[in-house]
């Protein structure tokens, strides 16, 4: 029979591990996987309770429940790798990268007009794509799953990166400002179970990363070339390239009329005179 010292000790252990695992579970929508985890822990604790008041009368129910213990948390982690690296990541380091770069309304609109066109010609081509554009600033542990960059957006950078023999192709590009900070990174996917059954990965990635940061994603389809838009964890899906530029427009907060307007009605202006 079991020490009254260890069984605190295993109580409170056992209460620890299954609050973190309720919690991770539901912050995920995972909410059979969180209930699942309240009912398996309630068991293995009133059995804890049994076999130290009726002398071993659970004791190798117990012994079972402990080997599945180890089961149930390696599983945890296989499965939820991706996430718990991401989670130990933001305990570990909390902060946000911000861009300085002095970028003005036209650079923002060339950037724009840029990434539209990546986008245009990966759809035609079922080149398969996920571009994050953060306003301000990117959490760090999701730059610290890829390869920094910091290049000039430019279509054929787009393109080359996101090209299929290319080795950082099934990651996500991060956008800051006018430039690409980040390339073949890595991101949570959405647990949401009422999701189309036709949204793959980089739709779940793009679900997952907004559900939990204040950025936006564009996500091109491999298998039907369709164009999709994602932020704050909503979906618009069918992009032409018009709207697409419209909403990255009013995530780079670029004035109406646009510099380049301007720029180009003056030009035109002097050339007449």
């Amino acid at each position: 029979m079991d020490s009254p010292a260890w069984v605190i000790i295993d109580i409170a252990m056992t209460l620890a591990v299954a609050i973190a695992m309720f919690v991770f579970f539901a912050r995920r929508n995972s909410y059979r996987m969180a209930l699942l985890t309240a009912a398996y822990s309630v068991v293995y604790l009133a059995l804890l309770i049994l076999n130290q008041k009726f002398r071993n009368i659970a004791y190798i129910a117990l012994d079972v429940l402990r080997f599945f213990n180890i089961f149930w948390i390696v599983t945890t982690v296989e499965v939820y790798r991706s996430d718990l690296k991401i989670f130990m990541s933001k305990i570990a380091r909390r902060q946000k990268v911000k861009y300085g770069y002095n970028t003005t309304d036209e650079q923002l609109l060339i950037s724009a007009t840029e990434i539209v066109k990546a986008c245009q010609n990966m759809a035609k081509n079922d080149v398969g794509a996920l571009i994050i554009i953060a306003p301000t600033e990117v959490p760090a542990h999701i730059l610290d799953t890829g390869t920094a960059l910091d290049a000039t957006i430019s279509c054929g950078l787009l393109e080359s990166i996101f090209n299929t023999k290319a080795p950082l192709h099934d990651g996500a590009v991060v956008v800051l400002g006018d430039r690409i900070i980040s390339a073949g990174c890595f991101l949570p996917l959405s647990q949401e179970v009422t999701l189309a059954k036709d949204l793959g990965t980089r739709h779940r990635a793009a679900i997952g990363i907004t559900e939990e940061s204040d950025v936006f994603a564009i996500v091109v389809s491999e298998e039907s070339g369709i164009i999709s838009v994602v932020q704050g964890g909503t979906i618009k899906r069918y992009m032409t390239p018009e709207k697409l530029l419209e909403e990255i427009k009013v995530i780079y907060r670029i004035s109406s009329p646009s510099v380049m307007s301007k720029n180009n009605h003056k030009k035109a202006h002097k050339k007449h005179n």
